[in-house]
């Protein structure tokens, strides 16, 4: 459908919007004494265009599932974000002087506490990811023409993370997604490096395989247009590169260096008459009728109570890898509930996902290598409750995406990710897959679960509560076959840990999880052959920990306590035990962990030189045991 010029009328009727929206950014940020009013002015019109033509929103319900939604990457530009809402009517306009104070949700960068915000934005370069997610949702889910909007600043979009989402984007056809370059030409600390150059921009974003227009972006008929013809695109995302200028409209200080992050202080009564001054024949905030079609509804879905569509079915003693029992209960949960998804970063023959992939290929997303898109793309994908997210690559890959998963706990999101081949226990890749980080990264985010399985029955249950869990979770998945120890019918709750072995005489509790599990279980074997006795723990949950059971336990054992981890010393299993013991007299706590930069070699000979195998468990058990008992 060709674009149609609006009245006269309707287009000043915008830019007196523009205007009003840069005074609310300057009276707010002067009241905060801290901001960005520049960075806010840079993208008026494209504000009021989407906000007051564009899009299809519901103001009863900001977060409708079928609504248009608006990705501030660019998050510092917050304070017009807020004013766009409140202009609509959704709150009073005298709220924006409470931005940034401590009782206010006006945060100076944009944060889920407020209803009309889906994750939250500031660090630089991750919006087109989460966009990409949920437009991908919209398109191929919810089946629903409804749009999303991503405002991206030309200063973060030299982040490598930008271009792995449009690679995605436009591999996976997103055209109802548009991402908007607020190119304003000046950063934090002085020019961006490619400042105006729009035609590199151009071909960048044209290589990229995006629909691409280039305007001006204080025109707001060239905004209109470019929105206009962005909504028809087919088999594309749209690129709109707008050619701005910092503190647009801002005399003296349009284009000028040095006001990035500053409120304007005593030019801002100037500068607010100029705005003032530009604004012509105001008729109200009359609101012009928009010209896309009404949004197609979305299907209902329920996401609550899922359950794997059937138990585990596994004989005690079975050899099976923990991953390949995620990938097993990936496609019981689909089975179940169809809304459950996973994404990849190409390794789901390593990871077990593409059990999914094959069984329900519809319900599997590709995002190649590339693991920030990844987790911002579960991130968005999550958003608005349409989906459950399974996230899934090695353990060792998901440190490049740390800063997309603490904006996504910033968030609350309820995405899930899965982490395989931890530790020296996968052998001969050596140390650049092996993750012994990755329990320390998940342990770090507030709101966190960290799951860590031992066998292929706990993996399934976890991946079964997972599913049910809100906040971030992470599971601890590993390369080698384990032991099936649980019985099918057995119970696994978060936060419950299970005793595998005990008896009166218990004169330790050894504690482990999958391989080290089974070490300690071997290990309490032979140390029973000398007459010792060991008790063995399996916690589950390494966040939530079971801290009453490794208290009961471990008092029953003497205070004597062995931790065995394949992971660093820093933030693993190790250091949450030794936590929850941190206010309690009576324990002696010995930690065996991976103590030094690992090499390639057989998964038992790396075990063993590195020392968490049954035999350095015996030997420190019993060094352990006989220092106690000379003691008393």
């Amino acid at each position: 459908m060709a674009y149609l010029s609006l009245k006269e009328e309707t287009i000043q009727e915008l830019q007196n919007i523009a205007h009003r929206l840069r005074i609310h950014a300057i009276t707010s940020t002067q009241a905060a004494k801290s901001g960005h009013p520049t960075s806010c002015s840079s993208i008026a019109e494209i504000m009021s265009v989407l906000f007051f033509y564009t899009m299809r929103l519901n103001l009863q319900n900001p977060r409708d599932p079928a609504s248009d939604r608006l990705v501030l990457s660019k998050g510092h530009a917050a304070p017009i974000l807020y004013a766009a809402w409140a202009e609509l009517g959704l709150f009073p306009v005298e709220n924006l002087l409470n931005l940034r104070k401590y009782n206010s949700d006006l945060e100076g960068h944009p944060t889920p506490r407020l209803n009309f915000i889906d994750v939250a934005t500031g660090s630089l370069g991750q919006g087109v990811a989460v966009a990409a997610g949920m437009a991908y949702v919209g398109k191929y889910f919810d089946k629903s023409n409804y749009r999303i909007y991503v405002v991206v600043g030309d200063g973060e979009s030299t982040e490598g993370s930008v271009w792995e989402s449009l690679h995605f984007a436009a591999h996976h056809k997103l055209d109802n997604l548009c991402i908007i370059f607020d190119v304003n030409r000046l950063g934090q600390s002085g020019p961006t490096s490619l400042g105006h150059q729009m035609d590199i921009y151009r071909q960048r974003l044209e290589g990229f395989g995006c629909n691409v227009y280039v305007i001006n972006g204080h025109e707001v008929e060239d905004l209109l247009e470019a929105f206009h013809e962005a909504a028809y695109t087919k088999k594309k995302p749209t690129a709109v590169i707008a050619k701005t200028f910092k503190g647009k409209h801002f005399p003296n200080i349009e284009n000028m260096d040095c006001w990035h992050g500053r409120p304007l202080g005593n030019k801002a009564e100037s500068v607010i008459n100029h705005l003032q001054d530009l604004i012509v024949d105001a008729k109200g905030h009359e609101i012009p009728i928009k010209s896309l079609p009404s949004i197609v509804p979305v299907p209902n879905v329920d996401i609550t109570n899922l359950k794997l569509s059937t138990p585990p079915a596994y004989k005690i003693g079975d050899p099976i890898a923990t991953r390949l029992a995620y990938g097993s209960a990936l496609e019981k949960l689909v089975e179940y509930n169809n809304c459950v998804i996973a994404l990849d970063g190409d390794t789901s023959s390593s990871t077990f996902s593409d059990k999914l992939k094959k069984a329900f290929p519809d319900n599997f997303i590709e995002c190649f290598t590339a693991e920030q898109n990844l987790v911002g793309a579960a991130i968005g994908a999550a958003c608005r409750d349409r989906t459950i997210v399974f996230a899934s690559t090695f353990a060792a890959f998901f440190t490049r995406a740390f800063d997309q998963l603490r904006m996504g706990a910033i968030s609350g999101t309820n995405a899930n990710f899965v982490g395989t081949h931890c530790g020296v226990s996968i052998g001969e890749d050596g140390p650049s897959q092996m993750g012994l980080e990755d329990i320390a990264l998940f342990r770090a985010l507030p709101g966190s679960t960290v799951f860590y399985p031992s066998d292929a029955v706990s993996c399934e249950r976890a991946v079964e509560l997972a599913a049910n869990i809100k906040g971030i979770c992470f599971i601890r998945t590993s390369r080698p076959n384990t032991a099936v120890i649980y019985d099918n019918n057995e119970s696994f709750a978060v936060g419950k840990a299970h005793v595998l072995k005990q008896s009166p005489k218990d004169q330790i509790l050894l504690i482990g999880a999958c391989v080290t599990l089974m070490e300690c279980l071997r290990a309490a074997i032979g140390l029973e052959k000398i007459g010792m006795h060991a008790r063995v723990l399996d916690p589950f949950t390494i966040k939530p920990l079971d801290r009453e059971s490794i208290l009961e336990n471990g008092y029953a054992c003497y205070g004597l306590i062995l931790v065995v981890e394949d992971h660093y010393q820093q933030g693993g299993l190790g250091e949450a035990v030794l936590s929850a013991l941190a206010d309690r007299r009576g324990f002696i706590v010995k930690h065996l962990f991976i103590p030094s930069v690992p090499r390639s070699g057989a998964p038992k000979t790396l075990l063993d030189k590195f020392g968490i195998s049954a035999r350095h468990i015996f030997k420190a058990a019993k060094e352990i045991i006989e220092i106690d008992s000379t003691v008393f």
